[in-house]
């Protein structure tokens, strides 16, 4: 029997949600974890390409997991997750498998799971103990591993990476 949409949906969430914090480890144990969602409205559709949309304070946890955003929009195609967009303000905290924290914001997250590609846009900062990333849009692409930033306007991307004498003491 296959499953609900709105388990679909919410794998599909945390999918994306996870994926702000770019190529690192995230803790592997998280996914074997029961996945908590809560918002204050839910309206999804039961056929094979519904959508189901979440809206006021979203929140979903899982494990060391934590994302919030206002509004969460999961799109199916032929009964599966095909794409899963964040908006309105999105955190995320979680704890990688080396024991460090990964903390990361943004204004929305794009997340096409057939393509497996994520866009990060509006104000992103992806904070962790190695370093910072921050600039208005940050593309991840999962089959390849290659991740892509920019700013917009006369906006910069900025890194700092700090020396592993300092990550180390960090």
């Amino acid at each position: 029997m296959p499953r609900p949409t709105a388990d679909r949906a919410a794998t599909a969430l945390a999918l994306a949600a996870a994926l702000l914090a770019g190529p690192v480890a995230a803790r592997s144990s998280d996914r074997n974890q029961p996945m908590d969602i809560e918002a204050a409205q839910s309206n999804c559709g039961l056929g094979a390409n519904a959508t189901c949309t979440l809206t006021g304070n979203v929140t979903i946890t899982q494990g060391s997991l934590n994302v919030v955003a206002a509004r969460a929009v999961i799109q199916q195609s032929g009964g599966d997750p095909s794409r899963a967009v964040l908006s309105g303000g999105v955190t995320l905290r979680q704890t990688m498998d080396d024991g460090n924290q990964i903390n990361a914001r943004s204004a929305n997250v794009d997340y096409n799971l057939r393509t497996e590609v994520v866009v990060v846009t509006g104000n992103v900062e992806i904070r962790q103990q190695r370093g910072t990333l921050s600039g208005e849009r940050v593309v991840y692409n999962m089959r390849n591993g290659q991740v892509e930033s920019g700013g917009s306007g006369n906006g910069r991307v900025k890194m700092r990476i700090l020396p592993k004498s300092a990550q180390a003491g960090g």
